[in-house]
């Protein structure tokens, strides 16, 4: 979907030092009469201005108790591109402090965000995936996404949207798919995510393997996750970036739980690789690659393969990290069981 390219740069008419400012807390009531003002300039400088004042939490909460975000919420629908550009940004500003967020899923900000989805200005589409992205980080933010159904629609802009705003919307289902999946599966969510982890970005690949992880953490997603996506996930066990391998061994590590995915691991390959990550730095990898090993010794052949490598697992009973210790000798007693 071709998008129109328009600068994030102010018009040129548009200067918030121009704008008569009070100071401190006097100046949100006035900017918050501005915002209704019908003149288009005054209400370019007020956006401005509260843009600035906003990033102070005292002042978020001051606009919070003047329902300066119903306006904001208004402002969404501007037709003017400049106007939804700083009224979006505001309410990202406003996502960043805890009574931000608060406050905005007490107006019902997420519903209003609807149709910027489809904004032709790009900056307006980020700031609101930006919104999205940071109000899905708490279980409410996220109940509301799911309420609002819009996870179908983030799923298909995964094939529009730029890189950076992919990030942004793989971060947001990553955050909705631990609460509730049923719908983002209803709606092709696995297949899509495959799709992204071949990516040529980096953070693209990891992000998508760290959703397909959250996908795997309900049944339903499970047994997706098992019959389309594991041979491509264990080919990022040896990506050559740290935080791709660490992804794609925590999303085999639920897959390997159905015993479809134990056996399309193994036919894979997953072993040898995963083996490799029980020695990384990142204890989240190593936890993930223990955990997933566990489950590939429940297979003879696997219990087999693992038995002349648990000198490398040994070495993990003195890890720092309590819970890859304890992994590991879950791992050693799963190998070395005997009937």
């Amino acid at each position: 979907m071709a998008h129109a390219r328009i600068s994030a740069n102010l018009p040129p008419n548009v200067d918030p030092t121009k704008a008569p400012l009070a100071f401190g807390r006097r100046a949100l009531p006035k900017l918050g009469q501005e915002l209704c003002s019908p003149e288009l300039l005054t209400q370019q400088q007020a956006l401005v201005a509260l843009c600035e004042l906003l990033h102070d939490p005292e002042n978020v909460y001051q606009a919070l108790e003047i329902g300066l975000v119903d306006s904001l919420k208004t402002l969404l629908a501007h037709q003017d591109s400049t106007v939804r550009q700083k009224a979006t940004q505001i309410l990202s500003v406003m996502a960043t402090h805890n009574v931000g967020r608060q406050g905005l899923m007490h107006s019902k900000v997420i519903p209003a965000l609807t149709e910027l989805l489809d904004d032709p200005v790009g900056i307006c589409r980020k700031h609101t995936h930006q919104i999205l992205e940071t109000m899905s980080k708490l279980p409410e933010g996220a109940a509301d996404i799911l309420h609002a159904a819009l996870i179908p629609s983030l799923l298909l802009r995964l094939k529009t949207e730029s890189d950076e705003i992919q990030e942004l919307i793989l971060d947001t289902l990553s955050n909705c798919l631990r609460l509730e999946a049923l719908e983002a599966l209803a709606s092709g969510a696995v297949t899509i995510l495959k799709e992204k982890l071949t990516h040529p970005s980096v953070a693209i690949r990891s992000k998508a393997a760290w959703a397909l992880l959250a996908a795997g953490t309900h049944p339903e997603g499970r047994s997706l996750v098992c019959g389309e996506a594991v041979p491509v996930l264990v080919s990022l066990l040896e990506d050559p970036d740290p935080e791709v391998q660490a992804s794609a061994a925590g999303a085999l590590m639920f897959a390997t739980v159905e015993p479809q995915g134990r056996f399309s691991a193994m036919r894979a390959g997953a072993i040898p690789p995963l083996l490799k990550l029980v020695a990384e730095e990142s204890s989240r990898a190593r936890l993930s690659a223990l955990k997933a090993l566990t489950m590939l010794a429940e297979l003879p052949e696997g219990r087999r393969t693992l038995l002349g490598h648990t000198a490398a697992l040994e070495q993990c009973l003195s890890d720092p990290c309590e819970a890859v210790t304890r992994a590991a000798a879950t791992a050693i007693g799963v190998i070395r069981w005997k009937p």
